[in-house]
């Protein structure tokens, strides 16, 4: 058999574009992005719902595979795309690592659900997320988990140094959901919530997923740095200039998308399919 033609073979089965020899493969042009952080775009919204639901629930087991299930604690939101007044939650009680698709549940701004459902929902977790998706109508995606770092490093009341380039109480008032809402103003994704964790969004669950994992690993990083400072090591700081331009190239809804996507890749495998179900 030829080269061409097991091209030909291959190209038919996986529907893959290959790229020619001349066209290049590098990544290293930041600043011109078409066709590497795409993020797929849907004229049927019932099909984006669909694959909006699958990719939550893939976040919610590869949170687990990262250590990050906490009991009946933590929750992840989507706004519906059918109907952007309601949104997408886990039900209480659901180990992160056998989260389904179907488990989801469907919810209205007052909490009342959807559709039938036979599971409830964390009351702290629905004012949280009501209270974002309210404020923010940019935001379609929430993820709020109690992860050993994040939780650790909220109780310094303080953010993240720039150290490196990578990535009160329990809620039950609706004023303190409108209090993070506040907190993340027009324009913010990320908030260290003080002596309780973290909080990250997006215009897509993948966004709001990656920079949760980001927000974690930075977490841990500063830990582990203060502890290495307290032993009389110096801390080094990345430049503003650096920062600013690495936060121009990669913080964008289509690069974060794409960091996410070798963890769904994964989980989809690893569950056999299950969590699209």
């Amino acid at each position: 058999m030829s080269s061409t033609t097991v091209t030909q073979t291959a190209t038919a089965e996986s529907h893959v574009e290959l790229r020619s020899a001349d066209d290049g493969v590098l990544n290293w042009n930041v600043a011109k992005t078409e066709g590497l952080h795409v993020i797929p775009t849907f004229t049927d919204k019932e099909a984006e719902r669909t694959w909006a639901k699958q990719h939550m629930a893939a976040a919610f087991r590869t949170f687990a595979r990262l250590g990050w299930a906490d009991g009946a604690s933590g929750h992840i939101s989507l706004r519906d795309p059918v109907n952007p007044e309601w949104f997408w939650i886990n039900p209480y009680a659901k180990h992160f690592a056998q989260m389904k698709s179907s488990d989801l549940v469907l919810v209205d701004h007052h909490g009342r659900p959807v559709q039938p459902t036979p599971h409830k929902v964390n009351a702290a977790g629905f004012i949280i997320h009501s209270s974002i998706h309210r404020a923010r109508p940019d935001i379609n995606a929430a993820c709020h988990m109690h992860s050993p770092a994040g939780r650790a490093w909220s109780s310094f009341g303080k953010g993240i140094e720039m150290l490196n380039q990578g990535f009160g109480g329990i809620v039950l008032a609706e004023e303190e959901g409108e209090r993070l809402a506040d907190a993340l103003g027009k324009d913010y994704l990320n908030l260290v919530l003080q002596n309780h964790g973290l909080l990250t969004c997006g215009s897509t669950v993948d966004e709001a997923a990656a920079y949760f994992i980001a927000l974690e690993r930075a977490c841990q990083n500063q830990i582990l740095t203060e502890s290495a400072a307290a032993n009389g090591i110096e801390k080094k700081y990345v430049g503003k200039e650096e920062a600013e331009y690495t936060c121009r190239c990669t913080s964008t809804p289509g690069c974060a998308y794409m960091q996410f996507q070798p963890e769904y890749d994964l989980t989809v495998e690893l569950s056999g399919g299950k969590v699209l179900e």
